[in-house]
């Protein structure tokens, strides 16, 4: 093993400059709202200079990278679509060419989540070269997450290219540990009805209103007590329920509304069953307008830019590996035998494409990659330039390291 991680090593530092200007260049790519077509085909690119044996676009548009044909599947996932830059002038460089200091490449998508990209698909071309594939068949998967955790690989396992991995690794931000875990959520929409008026003579009306302004408290209390330990689980800490939009429907300025809507971000660990949490919710509601406030739950439907359509429900489950799992200790034993250091186990605070490879596939699932999850979507977002090259080295040697795992 030592040989292996020396030549791993050596080989690394030798493309180091190219699995930086990789990195460079798919940054400087804009792929919001989904938009991956351009920077999936420079990714390809990539692969197809690598000698990877296939490489294309799926149906949704995701990029697949494939190498090898053995028994065992094993996805390296890494979203390449990012959130927007908001106010632009807010960033004091550019957002996508970004700048360089100490080493650290502040850019969007720098650490949320191009950070990945470049070590998995160079990590895995090295592993193929040295022989630390041999019964795997290996794919890098580079595909949208950022508006719907999930969907990208359940349409992977159930439409194209219809394969269920046996091993998933996630290259969200970790800050270079190996993370088995996350809080899931529910996003959900709570409509109030009324009656419209003029707003001269509003109590004609019924304002919806006003109707929802005792839940909205009541959403405000039930997070502050989930703050000081309800529902807390020992790994994955506390759940957590914000407003993050609402919507009135009325005739105009001047008419009561016949409709005021919320939209809530219900976080669940995993001691927080689904038909639980949205009977927590309708709880909220007072009695007598149990029949005038309606709870539901969000699908989400939009096409992708290719056009295609993955109807989906909005609930993200929980999942949290257990520590002792096999796949979890050959992600220590990799950082370990690669750096001679032994780092702790960690979870995220946000979800990622876990939520349906491990909450729903049930399919082992662990994190690693470079940066720091804090920093996503802020206009600081960054990542240590050289922590991107030693990522690839991570890539490379777990294969084998879980091949050797009993």
């Amino acid at each position: 093993m030592t040989d292996t991680v020396q030549e791993i090593k050596k080989r690394v530092e030798a493309s180091r400059e190219d699995i930086i200007k990789f990195m460079r260049d798919i940054v400087a790519i804009p792929s919001m709202e989904s938009l991956i077509g351009p920077v999936g085909e420079r990714i390809q690119a990539e692969m197809k200079k690598l000698g990877y044996d296939e490489v294309r676009f799926d149906k949704m548009g995701n990029t697949v990278g494939r190498i090898g044909n053995g028994k065992k599947v094993i996805v390296f996932d890494s979203h390449i679509d990012t959130v927007g830059v908001g106010d632009p002038s807010e960033w004091e460089w550019d957002p996508f060419i970004g700048k360089v200091e100490d080493g650290i490449l502040y850019a969007r998508g720098a650490c949320d989540e191009k950070n990945s990209t470049p070590g998995m698909v160079y990590g895995l071309a090295i592993a193929r070269d040295l022989g630390l594939l041999d019964g795997y068949t290996a794919y890098y998967f580079g595909n949208m997450e950022e508006w719907c955790d999930g969907i990208a690989p359940n349409s992977f396992v159930e439409v194209d290219p219809k394969v269920k991995p046996d091993f998933v690794v996630i290259g969200e931000p970790t800050k270079m540990n190996v993370y088995r875990g996350h809080k899931g959520r529910i996003e959900l929409k709570v409509t109030a009805s009324g009656r419209s008026a003029h707003a001269a003579s509003h109590y004609l009306g019924d304002n919806a209103v006003y109707k929802m302004m005792a839940v909205i408290t009541q959403i405000r209390e039930l997070d502050r007590r989930m703050r000081f330990g309800m529902g807390y689980h020992p790994v994955q800490g506390t759940p957590s329920i914000a407003v993050t939009d609402v919507s009135a429907r009325t005739a105009s300025l001047n008419a009561v509304p016949d409709q005021f809507t919320i939209y809530l971000d219900r976080r669940i660990t995993s001691n927080e069953p689904h038909d639980d949490v949205i009977d927590q919710i309708k709880g909220l509601i007072p009695d007598y307008l149990q029949e005038e406030i309606l709870v539901e739950e969000l699908f989400y439907d939009t096409p992708s830019y290719t056009g295609f359509v993955f109807p989906v429900s909005k609930f993200y489950p929980p999942f949290l590996l257990e520590d002792g799992h096999p796949f979890a200790q050959a992600g220590l034993n990799t950082i370990e035998a690669l750096w001679g250091e032994k780092r702790p186990l960690g979870t995220w605070d946000f979800s990622t494409n876990g939520t349906y490879w491990a909450g729903k596939a049930g399919i082992p699932s662990i994190g690693f990659g470079p940066g720091d999850e804090k920093t996503a979507h802020m206009t600081n977002e960054n990542v240590s330039l050289n922590d991107v090259v030693l990522a690839t080295e991570f890539y490379a040697l777990l294969p084998k390291m879980l091949s050797e795992q009993k």
